[in-house]
């Protein structure tokens, strides 16, 4: 791996305000609903929020951090029958779905390092199947795939039904590839990559009365190519992450376009969901430049710190979800360097640990793939804060936690394997 050192400073990752607005976004069409009065913290201008300058956020970049490996530490491998990208868990632990570009994979722990394939279940989408979630009472699974998701009753794909899959939520755009949901999984919402927004569907709507077009609210505007989604724990916001702001161009890492001060940055946007429930094209709160090509994001268990993987900075960012509503140029409160092209990560560990996902999509010279394993309370703190890296297969991709917190189960998608990470073994 190329080097670079790991040396983080309290003043190097708290930022200086300056606020330059870029080109305004176009509320998306289609959005329907009747009009409301603004929720808290949101804009009632119809025009979209201009992204705001955080300096200090990391340029495009190949080179990685250097930290010691962890070897095979608590790692398995096990091939899956196909390409896989999302995992899911259910609440019980007991069974695992695994998204595998045309088709859904279910798999039934039992006591051995990873879970093992019972049978695969075919989406009638035109796919890729991608991104995956539950619903909070674990009845339904979605999965990202086409124009929206396909929605699976759960019971019925564990027993093998052959009409375990309901139907599909379809927007106006193509190619969705997360999906999330509100807190009362009343609403989903799929980012469509290669488009500008993301869409709003009223699941409610569609297991009451059938699926059909009128399941699609509308469409929440924001950057270039969103990809990562992640709901607040009180569920009144929804932060979503775009590869390149408004204005950008795509290129292979992060951009050579762009406008005024946000050339080759992704944004990184705060959403109220009870607006984009009624009213999307007015939902968004604030956009913040997050780095080059920012690609997922979670959030702590309290909601206080917002985690964003740079695809193309080698980097992970934190923001403070607080300062992101009231003072987003003063929201990045920390940076990390880790290996090439993070991409999916996971808190773990009681939220005292990171584990990031280094896909090295790219193949940079010199670099692999791995898991980076993060310090969270360094990381805050500003100081060095990667301790490791753990083995992985041919681009790993998006992770899930089993119930219990013992282990963490990562999709390699180019390897065809999904990895069991026993976390008592961590650093």
């Amino acid at each position: 791996m190329k080097v670079l050192a790991v040396v983080l400073s309290a003043t190097a990752v708290v930022l200086a305000a300056g606020c330059s607005a870029g080109p305004a976004q176009q509320v998306a069409p289609g959005s329907h609903g009747p009009s409301s009065p603004p929720a808290p913290g949101v804009t009632s201008s119809p025009a979209a929020i201009g992204v705001t300058r955080a300096d200090g956020v990391p340029g495009c970049t190949t080179a990685t951090a250097h930290a010691r490996s962890l070897g095979k530490a608590g790692t398995s491998l096990e091939s899956v029958p196909g390409n896989p990208f999302g995992v899911v868990v259910t609440s019980d632990g007991r069974w695992s779905f695994v998204s595998l570009v045309n088709s859904v994979a279910v798999l039934r722990s039992g006591g051995q390092a990873v879970p093992s394939l019972i049978r695969t279940i075919r989406l009638p989408g035109h796919g890729p199947a991608l991104g995956e979630t539950l619903t909070r009472d674990g009845r339904y699974l979605l999965v990202a795939d086409g124009s929206g998701p396909e929605v699976i009753d759960v019971a019925a794909a564990e027993s093998g039904s052959p009409h375990a899959v309901l139907g599909s939520l379809t927007s106006k755009g193509d190619g969705a590839i997360e999906v999330a949901l509100s807190a009362d999984d009343r609403y989903a919402f799929a980012s469509i990559e290669g488009g500008r927004n993301i869409a709003v569907y009223s699941l409610q709507r569609a297991l009451a009365s059938g699926f059909g077009p009128s399941d699609f609210i509308g469409d929440i505007p924001v950057g270039l190519d969103p990809v990562g989604m992640a709901v607040s724990p009180d569920g009144q916001w929804l932060y979503a992450t775009s590869e390149f702001a408004p204005g950008a161009r795509r290129s292979s890492r992060g951009g050579l376009g762009g406008q005024g001060g946000h050339r080759g940055q992704g944004t990184l946007q705060v959403i109220s969901i009870r607006r984009a429930e009624t009213d999307p094209g007015r939902s968004v709160v604030t956009t913040v430049s997050a780095g080059c090509q920012p690609i997922r994001v979670i959030t702590s268990a309290d909601g206080s710190t917002v985690w964003v993987t740079d695809r193309a900075s080698d980097a992970l960012l934190a923001f403070s979800a607080a300062m992101l509503r009231t003072s987003p140029a003063r929201s990045l409160i920390a940076k990390v360097p880790v290996g090439e092209a993070p991409v999916g990560l996971a808190l773990v560990r009681n939220g005292t640990r990171i584990v990031v996902a280094d896909s090295n999509r790219y193949h940079a010279p010199g670099a692999s793939s791995s898991l980076a394993v993060v310090n969270v309370a360094a990381a805050l703190a500003g100081r060095p804060a990667l301790l490791g890296y753990l083995r992985a297969g041919g681009f790993p991709r998006q992770m899930a936690l089993e119930p219990a917190g013992r282990t963490l189960l990562v999709t390699n998608y180019n390897s065809r394997q999904l990895e069991s990470v026993n976390l008592a073994d961590l650093p």
